[in-house]
């Protein structure tokens, strides 16, 4: 049967009571009402022996809080948390960082099931752990990895706001490891290989490709206003990081750019067949679906198999990988400088950087340097 007492020396009450296993637990109460304090200790008692269900227990920790501090408890679920935290990133960050917040949130949301209508401190590491290894059997390591993180900034900023009493679960969840990547730069001989089976379009989307290291959506979307032919060079910001670069044109991709017809109007395209899928919330798949077509031609690939040929694995099986793609290029960009001796300052100026914070403080290097390494790269348009 619960009890109070009051410590020598104190003036609040403690609680005595038993608990599911029939010990006698001491526990304070915070408070020198002994009514209040009493009906304390058999609420607690209550709760221990398991006479309470979930929902009791809840309203009785609530009604605790409001009679000590003047305020009930706030009972968020995994959704309800997620949902204002989205809110709050909608306006905080720009649009694409936004859909990446949204579309881990969502998929982790929908997973989680019906425990994302449970409170929010009832998520637990294995929960995050099998929300993990789901994503990274539907897709890479990497993409899982990046979802992983995203969920960790979420559950971060509730343990902030107090209400993972436990601490961050995700932050207890290891990333994957991305060894298995099969992902590889392109050979010159390969690009050799596609820049003859692409048309004049694709050809300047390759030779940008590596001679920038810039992404397949930053190259399809570029204008005349982002060439200065003058100058020599090309100047953007990338949509991923919104990072400014500034990159010194190679002497082949001059040339390429010279020998197109002169447009007057310098807000023009410079790839105008490709551009409008760089302003297409899916474009940028067709883009990557038709340079596959490319290297089909090129023989660098294997068809893959139409959309309405099944191949057993469902609906939520891992989709086929190829080893290269138009982001290869940017690998050949990157490793043609380090094997031409370019310093790793000057590498990473050129090509750029994945985080948008690190590309924020990194010090851009001297433009005599990034035309020295630009120099430097092979003319893959030759025989």
């Amino acid at each position: 049967m619960a009890s109070i007492r009051r410590r020598p020396g104190t003036k609040n009450f403690t609680a005595c009571f038993t608990d599911a296993s029939g010990n006698r637990v001491q526990r304070s109460t915070a408070t020198a009402d002994r009514k209040l304090a009493m009906k304390m200790a058999n609420d607690f008692e209550a709760v221990a022996t398991k006479r309470a269900t979930e929902a009791q227990f809840r309203r009785v920790l609530s009604d605790l809080h409001d009679q000590v501090h003047g305020s009930p408890l706030t009972d968020f679920t995994l959704k309800t948390y997620a949902d204002q935290w989205l809110g709050r990133k909608k306006s905080e960050t720009r649009a694409v960082s936004y859909l990446a917040y949204s579309s881990a949130v969502s998929g982790f949301l929908t997973f989680c099931g019906e425990k994302a209508s449970q409170p929010i401190a009832y998520v637990t590491p294995a929960l995050v752990a099998s929300w993990r290894d789901a994503s990274a059997a539907k897709a890479t390591p990497r993409t899982a990895n990046n979802k992983l993180k995203i969920v960790r900034t979420l559950l971060q900023s509730a343990w902030r706001d107090g209400l993972l009493p436990d601490g961050n679960p995700a932050a207890k969840v290891e990333v994957l490891s991305s060894a298995d990547s099969i992902r590889r730069p392109l050979g010159l001989d390969e690009i050799k290989t596609i820049l003859a089976t692409a048309n004049t379009a694709w050809r300047g989307m390759v030779l940008t490709g590596l001679y920038t290291g810039q992404r397949l959506k930053d190259i399809a979307g570029l204008t005349w206003n982002n060439v200065d032919l003058v100058r020599s060079e090309i100047r953007l910001k990338t949509s991923k990081t919104g990072r400014s670069q500034h990159i010194p044109l190679a002497a082949p991709l001059r040339a390429y750019f010279l020998g197109l017809s002169a447009v007057d109007d310098p807000r023009a395209p410079v790839f105008p067949s490709l551009y409008a899928y760089a302003t297409k919330p899916n474009g940028s798949a067709r883009l990557s679906t038709q340079f596959h077509e490319i290297l089909v031609d090129a023989g660098l690939v294997t068809a893959r198999p139409a959309k309405d040929k099944s191949q057993g694995k469902g609906r939520s099986g891992a989709r086929e990988r190829s080893q290269i793609s138009f982001h290869s290029l940017r690998h050949t960009a990157t490793s043609l400088l380090k094997m031409a001796g370019v310093s790793e300052a000057v590498a990473r100026d050129l090509i750029g950087h994945d985080s948008a914070d690190v590309s924020a403080n990194y010090t851009h290097t001297d433009d005599k340097a990034r035309r020295d390494a630009v120099a430097l790269l092979p003319d893959v348009t030759g025989n």
